[in-house]
């Protein structure tokens, strides 16, 4: 039986205007960057990694906007998870004017 203590990951999501895409950050401190695993899907993702014996970092996220996942990037560095992921129709928007 698995008694780890879940924990859901701070996550911070921004847009990069000018790659077309999402970039997402996830605090992960502790993790080996071999254990974590990533599904990343047109509009959400999950992300689990184990910290030690009885710990585990483990989310689902939405996303405002599609994605196109199988050209998305991750990197893993001091603590900090980045998904780099580019963004369906990302030239595609609208201004509205607010009354």
């Amino acid at each position: 039986m698995n008694n780890r203590m879940r924990r859901t990951p701070c996550a911070c999501v921004s847009h990069d205007d000018q790659k077309g895409r999402l970039q997402i950050e996830l605090e992960l401190p502790g993790i080996d960057k071999n254990d974590i695993t990533l599904e990343m899907r047109k509009d959400s993702f999950c992300v689990s990694a184990p910290r030690g014996e009885d710990t585990e970092y483990s989310g689902c996220f939405m996303l405002a906007h599609e994605v196109i996942p199988d050209k998305s990037e991750a990197k893993y560095e001091s603590g900090l998870f980045r998904i780099f992921a580019p963004m369906k129709d990302g030239e595609h928007k609208v201004n509205v004017t607010v009354q």
